[in-house]
């Protein structure tokens, strides 16, 4: 009977290892995926932040610039949905003087949201078009345009934080967390401005 038994467990600890939740767990990001980054992110205004973000997806971006610039675009509207969200449930406790400030960023919030995801598509669009590299071009200049304008919303909200933020009307945590999405975004728009043309 021991014989049988032994089987049966190395076959299970066979299946253990090969499952992709256990391979998942293993995994780990390389470094030359690491080095990837760092020597991309070198072109932002906040390289450290950069690193940062986009490290924890090393194993899929590997050394593709492709995949590098869709996923910061992806932080930077995860980053700015969520603050958008936090903006939303900070109205019942904001004082009287910082109301009006709230309420118009989560309305510029809310337009980066839209235009970040433009932006996305865009990119998504690009190796789509047909012909020469026109097409890409096109697409890639569209994502600019789209990310200035979001990059532009969030600036608007950053600067009328700042001023409540001085006057006491609004919690420093919430203008550090404008200030976060201004970054990752900024961030995505050098990688694209950097790298848009090897897409």
């Amino acid at each position: 009977m021991a014989k049988p038994i032994i089987l049966l467990l190395a076959a299970l600890s066979i299946l253990y290892t090969a499952s992709p939740a256990n391979a998942a767990t293993t995994s780990s990001p390389s470094s030359s995926a690491i080095e990837f980054i760092e020597a991309s992110c070198s072109a932002t205004l906040y390289p450290a932040l950069c690193v940062q973000s986009l490290s924890r997806y090393a194993t899929s971006i590997q050394r593709n610039r492709r995949q590098l610039i869709q996923t910061a675009f992806s932080v930077s509207l995860d980053e700015a949905q969520s603050t958008k969200a936090i903006f939303a449930n900070k109205l019942n406790g904001v004082k009287p003087g910082g109301m009006a400030v709230v309420k118009d960023c989560i309305e510029q919030i809310g337009d980066a949201v839209d235009q970040l995801r433009e932006s996305i598509e865009e990119l998504k669009s690009i190796g789509q078009a047909k012909g020469t590299g026109q097409g890409s071009r096109l697409h890639i200049g569209n994502a600019q345009t789209w990310t200035s304008a979001a990059l532009t919303d969030i600036s608007t909200c950053t600067d009328a934080v700042a001023g409540e933020a001085r006057d006491g009307g609004l919690e420093t945590s919430v203008r550090a967390r404008v200030d976060g999405v201004a970054q990752v975004t900024s961030n995505a728009l050098a990688l694209l401005n950097k790298f848009g043309t090897e897409l």
